[in-house]
């Protein structure tokens, strides 16, 4: 045989540590003694054992068929099959039974190739096989799916008239059934003269995994009526038909049957398999709690039923009371244990039962180290999931697919595909579950072309036809928005459940086609199918998009009358619909139940819902509830909460919550890194912004977007235009967002030239339509440069209607230049288009009172009166040791006012000397001048920056952040301030920042 020679080696070592031993040379004339071998041998419980007394029968030169028939099964028992092998080698004409023995120690193995190869050079080498022979063999065409030569065995099994053998009629039934041609396997069974219960049992195991599992029923019963009890085997063959009929009522008569008979733990175990998998994992519990004798088994099914049924906690519950108990973990329970803590995100626990894998050296098995990488991987540990993968031996197809499934759904989809493409560089063909995983990274990455050459291969090799890969399909074409091919599949499926309709209801709305999701919704209510949670978790958001509160109310009812409330997703998405349709105090209520099981996603909502709602400190607060409450913050968490650190200018806390992603290994997160720059800038901190953005390691459009509106809101345009050449140098794909960050720098900055320019760029370079958000920009630069004949012509060109925020541009740029009649005109649309805003009433008023017209001034702040609107007090904050500090204009309730009056005071002073002369025209209301001074000097603005330079160091820089637009005699104050304080005073209003440095403004007194 060509596998032979390579076994000399080790026969040979067995001899010269026998030579080498302690053991007395036995002398060749005792026979008696060579007698004792087989009993030697028949007590051999180690290996250790067996090799000694193999050195001793190898030195006494003993040949003695039997024993060498022994040593090649002890052999095969301790899956030694090269020793084993080494062994019949070393025999001369080895006879038939040695051949059987050696077929089967293969077949023991597992390694089934090489016992079909042994029972051909048995062939080959004129031996007859035995009724032994084909029983080993059988096995082994089972074990390797070889049914061709299966047929061609049974056919040398028919000539030679042993199909009635018991044992050879049983094993055909058995290589049929697990091979799927049951009706064969009922020809041969019904053709067996005698039929025990293992020839029962092989049937009932194959028509368990057929299509109709109810014939396993009858066969069940149908071998009791002819008097064939049934064993512990026959069960456990009977229980996978039964979980896959879902029949919680079978599942209790089985049990009754079961409990009236002594099968042992095994059929236990069995049972809360069945439990589970029938959905009653509370009964599978009661059953493995009334056992008497648990083992690591028992241990781990009940791991792996709560896990099937989604139980993550009670699997790592389970986990710590099998360690109290001493038990040790096997791979099911093992598995169990990963799959949990991949899913609760729990690092620490995966970690421990890691370790307790390795002591019990089951972390190397591939069945193992599968979900362990994938354990790693959902964790956010994606470097040490992909180590452990390339340290992985023996990797099959499983670990590839699921190591790509874990970084699609972990956020690394551009990871998974270099993955993807690895495995098919390595000759690997992808089955349906690796396509199926790699297409949902096309969808997130919107690689349609490449979405479409997968399903090209789907076709081609045939595996386009079963229900979840077409769904996958299905998914991926809608999420790229692809909705023609998408729905062109759907509706050629012969067979919908309803994760495919989940996958169209889904796709419209991630797309933001909430009307198309809403009307998919009510057809699938008028199907035969029925809406589960995923179901609402897509209809939802569509409510939210669409901002129809009614509408998800009614979607909300329906979600409670179905009894889906107590989903976390959906709760989730409820949230989030209430939030964003304008019903926070709903949001808010939901989420403080006392019977809602957060997770990870409701404490990023509800930071979410607080920031679009104005509540940047409440939703730094629940950030520390969610730590408090031992919950792992992800990258969409700090995603959620950098905003409400930038709204409030509070730099020390998103510099907290920077270190903080540092510790947990989120800055390579682009999503994170666009964050953080986003927060710099607005937190004053222009220099930090530049600084990450240059050292990021995987910048996107929105990375350089962030980086161009940082640069324009500090009013710096040259470098704004700067950065936006080397964005088009840098072949980055530039968008709608990008020319509106160039463009406000232009108007920030009076570029009229180059704004015109870069305006004309995007239609005829770029091939992007502008928006009603590129004209205001527009609007508002012709305004501010006082080209108020140019700019009506402008608005009377543009292709689009005008809204508030182009008219509000105008009004502001009105402001800029006093002009009444056309300010007049702008506020006259405003109120058509937003009848209830009072600024527009405010910047009128402010308009009139620089003209002098006090009488109109008055009429239009009495209108603004009769209306019910109120004007936005003027607030300013300014953060000190790690505390916002808040002022309202004229506020008289600060505990240090009367300092921060005299500081005033002393300023005032000063100024005056230096020229200062205070601008009533910025005080709206028709008072006496001396009244209006003392309206202008509570100003919020001025009261945070006494407060600021009583309670910070000399050199330090004041940072102030006001909601309002910075007035024009604020803005001088500030500028004799820090000419006379020598201090850096950096103020943020509504509209871009002001650095004031020894009497100077960077807007140079143009904004």
């Amino acid at each position: 045989m060509s596998i032979k020679h390579q076994f000399r080696r080790s026969f040979a070592s067995i001899a010269a540590a026998a030579a080498a031993s302690d053991f007395p040379s036995l002398s060749s004339s005792t026979r008696s003694y060579y007698l004792n071998y087989p009993r030697l041998l028949s007590a051999c419980k180690h290996l250790n054992h067996l090799l000694q007394i193999h050195a001793q029968v190898i030195v006494s030169g003993f040949n003695h068929h039997p024993s060498i028939t022994h040593l090649i099964n002890l052999y095969s028992f301790f899956h030694k099959c090269d020793l084993a092998l080494s062994v019949f080698d070393s025999t001369p004409d080895p006879p038939r039974i040695l051949w059987n023995s050696m077929i089967r120690a293969y077949t023991r193995s597992k390694q089934h190739n090489e016992a079909l190869e042994m029972y051909c050079c048995m062939v080959e080498k004129g031996l007859e096989p035995d009724k032994y022979t084909f029983t080993f063999v059988l096995k082994a065409c089972t074990g390797c799916l070889k049914l061709q030569q299966g047929i061609m065995i049974h056919e040398e099994i028919a000539r030679r008239g042993l199909e009635c053998d018991p044992f050879i009629g049983t094993g055909l039934v058995d290589m049929y059934s697990k091979m799927g041609d049951l009706k064969s396997a009922r020809v041969v069974f019904d053709s067996m003269p005698e039929r025990d219960v293992v020839a029962w049992n092989a049937m009932i195991a194959g028509l368990s995994q057929s299509e109709d599992p109810c014939e396993a029923l009858d066969f069940f019963r149908s071998m009791q009526l002819v008097g064939v009890e049934p064993s512990s085997a026959s069960l456990l063959n009977l229980f996978p038909g039964i979980c896959k009929l879902l029949n919680i009522e079978l599942c209790r008569s089985i049990h009754g049957y079961v409990f009236r008979r002594d099968f042992g733990s095994a059929v236990s175990n069995g049972l809360i398999d069945l439990y589970s998998k029938c959905g009653d994992v509370d009964v599978a519990r009661r059953v493995f709690d009334q056992m008497a004798g648990r083992d690591d088994v028992s241990w781990g099914t009940m791991m792996a039923g709560y896990a099937h049924n989604g139980c993550f906690v009670e699997v790592m519950e389970l986990f710590d009371n099998m360690k109290l108990e001493n038990m040790k973990i096997n791979k099911v329970s093992a598995v169990s244990g990963f799959l949990a803590a991949a899913e609760l995100r729990d690092l620490e626990k995966g970690k421990e039962i890691h370790d307790c894998a390795v002591q019990q050296m089951i972390d190397s098995d591939v069945l193992v180290a599968t979900p362990l990488m994938v354990m790693y991987a959902k964790c956010g540990k994606t470097e040490k999931a992909k180590q452990l993968f390339w340290g992985l031996q023996g990797r099959d197809l499983v670990a590839w697919s699921a190591i790509i499934a874990a970084l699609v759904q972990t956020g690394y989809p551009e990871e998974a595909f270099s993955l993807f493409r690895e495995m098919q560089n390595k000759n690997l063909k992808p089955n349906r579950v690796t396509l199926k995983s790699i297409l949902p990274a096309c969808a997130e990455l919107s690689l349609l072309k490449l979405g479409k050459s997968i399903h090209c291969f789907t076709i081609k090799a045939d595996m386009d036809s079963d229900l979840p890969t077409r769904t996958a399909l299905v998914s991926m074409y809608a999420k790229c928005g692809f909705f023609a091919a998408a729905l062109t599949i759907f509706s050629r499926m012969s067979s919908r459940d309803i994760v495919t309709w989940n996958a169209l209801i889904n796709g419209y709305t991630q797309i933001g086609y909430p009307y198309n999701a809403i009307e998919m919704f009510y057809k699938l209510r008028s199907s035969a199918v029925n809406p589960d949670s995923g179901t609402m978790v897509g209809v939802v958001p569509a409510c939210a998009l669409l901002n129809d509160l009614d509408q998800g109310l009614c979607i909300h009812g329906l979600i409670v009358k179905l009894g889906f409330e107590s989903d976390c997703h959906v709760k989730n998405a409820l949230i989030d619909m209430y939030a964003k349709c304008g019903s926070f105090p709903s949001a808010e209520f939901l989420f403080n139940k006392t019977n809602f099981t957060k997770d990870e996603v409701s404490w990023n909502i509800i930071i979410a819902a607080y920031m679009q709602n104005g509540h940047a400190k409440e939703a730094i607060s629940a950030f520390h509830q969610m730590r408090l409450e031992n919950f792992h913050p992800n990258s969409v968490t700090f995603v959620s909460v950098l905003p409400a650190a930038a709204y409030l200018a509070a730099l020390r806390k998103g510099m907290a919550f920077h270190a903080c992603i540092i510790r947990m290994g989120f800055l390579s997160n682009t999503l994170v890194g666009n964050s953080l720059i986003d927060m710099y800038s607005k937190c004053g901190q222009l220099d930090y912004s530049e600084k990450f953005f240059n050292e990021m390691g995987r910048k996107d459009t929105v990375s350089w977007n962030a980086m161009l509106s940082g640069y324009a809101v500090h009013g710096h345009a040259d470098r704004t235009i700067g950065l936006f050449s080397l964005m088009q140098e840098s072949q980055v794909q530039i968008d709608s967002v990008s020319f509106v960050s160039v463009l406000s720098a232009c108007r920030h900055a009076g570029l009229v030239e180059e704004g015109r320019r870069i305006f004309h760029s995007m239609s005829d370079k770029y091939h992007i339509r502008p928006d009603l958000e590129h004209y205001a920009c527009m609007v508002d630069l012709l305004g501010r440069a006082g080209l108020f004949d140019e700019t009506l012509d402008f608005i009377k060109g543009m292709p689009l209607e005008p809204d508030a925020g182009l008219w509000g541009a105008l009004l502001g740029s009105c402001r800029m230049h006093s002009n009444v009649k056309l300010a007049e005109v702008a506020l006259d649309r405003l109120v058509k288009l937003e009848p209830r805003n009072p600024a527009h009433f405010v910047v009128l008023s402010s308009i009139y009172a620089q003209s002098g017209r006090w009488a109109d001034a008055g009429k239009a702040r009495s209108k603004m009166n009769d209306l019910g609107l109120k004007k936005t007090p003027g607030c300013s904050w300014v953060e000190l040791k790690n505390k916002v500090h808040a002022f309202r204009a004229g506020d008289k309730s600060h505990p240090q006012l009367e300092s921060m009056h005299s500081l005033w005071n002393t300023l005032l002073e000063k100024m005056e000397k230096m020229g200062y002369v205070p601008d009533r025209s910025c005080v709206l209301q028709n008072v006496e001048e001396e009244d209006k001074e003392v309206f202008l000097y509570s100003h919020s603005e001025r009261l945070a920056i006494t407060f600021a330079l009583l309670n910070t160091r000399p050199e330090s820089t004041i940072q102030i952040v006001k909601n309002l637009r910075v007035c024009t005699d604020c803005h001088t104050t500030t500028k004799f301030i820090s000419k006379i304080t020598s201090r850096r005073i950096i103020v943020r209003d509504a509209t871009r920042f002001h650095h004031f440095e020894d009497g100077i403004c960077s807007c140079n007194d143009y904004w």
